[in-house]
């Protein structure tokens, strides 16, 4: 298990491994219903922000750990698994910026069984050794939205 960075001194890319890591055991634990949020949440702000595109079948602006908690649900229920299969660290925040990380995922939607391989970059705002904001990008939403939704 992955232990959370402590207060202000935690530096972005300490904390956004961690994160990252978290997040990973949390969905082999089998993510929403099956495994507990509490290990992911002192990595998140208690305010976070998580801005998803709203083309995407979980689109829309999510606040806060319960926010965190309903996308990751919302998430869950669109893919059947979701890999991210490499991830850059292209900018770290360490001169009061935003990171970018670019993370390759592999992932396999619930409804159709197809499976689709994208990039996501996102941009990532952390504040006092936590995860303040975060604003994914991808390639073609398009593509991801209508891999996921049956004809």
């Amino acid at each position: 298990m992955t232990k959370p960075p402590t207060g202000a001194t935690a530096d972005p890319l300490t904390v956004l491994t961690g994160m990252y890591a978290a997040e990973a055991d949390y969905l082999a634990a089998g993510g929403p219903g099956a495994a507990s949020f509490a290990p992911l949440a002192p990595f998140f702000s208690p305010d976070v922000v998580l801005h998803q595109a709203d083309a995407l079948p979980y689109g829309g602006t999510w606040r806060g750990h319960e926010g965190m908690e309903r996308f990751f649900a919302a998430m869950s229920g669109v893919w059947e698994s979701f890999d991210m299969v490499e991830q850059e660290f292209l900018a770290t925040g360490e001169t009061g910026g935003p990171a970018v990380v670019l993370t390759r995922i592999r992932a396999r939607a619930r409804a159709t069984g197809r499976e689709l391989a994208f990039p996501i970059l996102q941009t990532i705002t952390v504040t006092d050794g936590r995860i303040a904001e975060v604003r994914p990008f991808y390639l073609d939403t398009g593509a991801v939205a209508d891999l996921t939704r049956l004809p």
